[in-house]
């Protein structure tokens, strides 16, 4: 089809216009404007203790003043080496009160790789927790890098009376001890005032709000400035696919704030629709379900290893899912198995969507209600144009009926990368109308109705013997089988055709069967040159972060093994 954007003027099936233009508006305008309209409706409810947009709101404030009266202000970098807990939102948003920049880091990254980033973007203050599994990674930073300063939150003073008490009483080998230093705030103390600040101006399109480290499947993270209008952008265009936006809106959020998908599809687009947020400072399957029965949520974002892991979990028959309108599965591609099995179970509805750290969280998802398209990523989200190009020449379009790179234009794509113009010439193009796309690296396909599906990505795909092979197509007849669980596909050296595809797959649990079977059972289903040399079955396969399947990883591990 030459001309997707017609499909989706015709055919779009998001309640909210595929053309909707979006105003410029600041993060702080977004924030305050829900907190002033639902001053004393929960925000926050964290292992049952709750928090009020009134609350939330004099926190953030009074993080801003705090930071101010240390001196800082606009432009400052500032860093959240957080898990979901309160702190988090009050911090954020205190910061970009001030006109200041967040900087998110993972609360996994070790003291060497934390020291990177915070080098790399200029962190200057960091916030963080008095655990064990934070705290002495921070003071390493600390020590060692540019950083000047830490506020320590205590995670016992966010928790209800009676959780709080147990926490210190029985929990306490996971705190670690604030040292006495100059350098180190208390959380506390930070917020010990008025609340009242000198309020900076902000120009929504300018002035950048976070800085939102890549994934980095190749090479060294780069810093995606995002800001104030991209966030803010992306939180409205999310709540465009809502049917109905504002009704009850209860979101689980156990993906971790750190990560742009969970920063735009928990934390903004709730605020933003004067939602709940039911947070988890981390990932287990019987806490999700048992937060699910007790405050009845109406939302599950996650990735499709965390459904899995909910669908195993003995627990799950047992649950309550009536309140559960929609599930966002984003961050890997979704096997239909999975998301027919899901929906059967719980009677949820199970969505794909897609986006990139660039494009602030989301580019495009599959409709909420009604007919999407199972192995899709939907159609894109308001505003936002999607167009394929040539995979080898991004300046022209891809033959007719081939695949192509998936580039994106909208008010959600990033400024550009922090510091890194040479980046930024590769990752963008402007066409001969102005328009600027980001190449998202992904090779996809459209159809006639506007849905997006994607192959593969550029560098994941296998050279063998001159053909190009896709080892996300591998992985989706593997999937197929009844015993296969996870599955990933990568190319290694093969000195004759260049490379070869090899599986690795976990099994269902009570499953039987030999790589010879599952090899004898696949490659009759592939083409000459998709043909795996063989499968291996493993116990577990390597995963982010955020909990996807990481095929670099395994690569990694597989190539050490030698």
């Amino acid at each position: 089809m030459n001309d997707p954007e017609r499909a989706w003027r015709t055919a779009y099936r998001h309640p909210m216009p595929w053309d909707t233009r979006f105003t410029p508006q600041s993060m702080v305008e977004l924030f305050d404007a829900a907190a002033t309209e639902a001053r004393q409706q929960p925000l926050i409810d964290f292992l049952g203790r709750t928090y009020s947009y009134a609350e939330t709101l004099d926190g953030a404030n009074r993080v801003a003043a705090g930071l101010q009266a240390l001196g800082y202000g606009p432009g400052d970098r500032i860093g959240l080496f957080l898990p979901n807990v309160p702190h988090y939102v009050a911090a954020y948003y205190g910061i970009l009160k001030l006109g200041a920049t967040v900087v998110n880091f993972s609360p996994l990254y070790t003291a060497q790789e934390l020291a990177h980033q915070v080098a790399d973007s200029g962190t200057k203050v960091l916030f963080t927790l008095s655990a064990t599994a934070l705290l002495p990674t921070a003071l390493q930073v600390l020590d060692s890098s540019g950083l000047e300063r830490l506020v320590v939150g205590s995670i016992a003073g966010a928790l209800p009376p009676t959780k709080s008490l147990f926490y210190r009483l029985f929990r306490g080998k996971e705190v670690a001890k604030r040292p006495d230093d100059a350098r180190i705030t208390a959380f506390s103390a930070l917020i010990r005032n008025d609340g009242a600040y000198e309020k900076p101006e902000i120009v929504p399109e300018r002035t950048i709000a976070l800085i939102q480290y890549t994934g980095g499947t190749t090479g060294t993270p780069k810093g995606a400035m995002l800001t104030h209008q991209n966030l803010t952008a992306n939180a409205r265009q999310v709540i465009g696919l809502d049917p109905l936006p504002g009704t009850e809106d209860r979101i689980l959020g156990v993906l971790p704030l750190f990560h742009v998908f969970a920063n735009t599809c928990v934390l903004n687009r709730t605020v933003a629709n004067r939602g709940c947020m039911v947070l988890l400072p981390r990932f287990h399957a019987g806490q999700v379900l048992a937060a699910l029965g007790r405050t009845a949520a109406t939302a599950l974002p996650g990735v499709p290893t965390m459904y899995q892991a909910l669908l195993d979990d003995p627990k799950v028959g047992d649950t309550d899912f009536t309140h559960l309108r929609v599930c966002v599965s984003g961050g890997a591609p979704l096997a239909a198995e999975l998301k027919a099995k899901f929906e059967a179970t719980t009677g949820a509805q199970l969505v794909e969507g897609y986006g990139l750290s660039e494009s602030s969280g989301v580019i495009s998802c599959n409709p909420y209600e009604g007919a999407g398209k199972s192995g899709t990523i939907g159609q894109p989200l308001p505003g936002t144009r999607v167009r394929l190009v040539d995979k080898d020449d991004p300046h022209r379009p891809p033959p007719e009926g081939e695949p192509g790179e998936i580039v994106a234009a909208g008010p959600q794509i990033m400024l550009g990368y922090w510091n890194r113009p040479d980046a930024d010439a590769d990752v963008f193009i402007t066409d001969a109308e102005g328009t600027r796309w980001l190449r998202t690296g992904d090779v996809g396909a459209i159809d006639d109705d506007g849905f997006i599906r994607i192959v593969d990505r550029l560098k994941d795909m296998i050279a063998v013997g001159g053909f190009k092979v896709f080892p996300s197509q591998i992985e989706a007849v593997l999937y197929r089988h009844p015993a296969v669980k996870e599955a990933l596909v990568i190319g290694l050296p093969d000195t004759y055709r260049g490379e070869h595809p090899r599986a690795y797959v976990t099994l269902d649990d009570g499953a039987t069967a030999t790589p010879e079977a599952l090899a004898a059972w696949l490659n009759p289903q592939l083409g000459k040159h998709e043909r795996v040399d063989q499968v291996v079955i493993r116990t577990a396969l390597p995963k982010t972060m955020v909990g996807k399947l990481s095929r670099k990883d395994l690569i990694a591990e597989v190539m050490a093994e030698g």
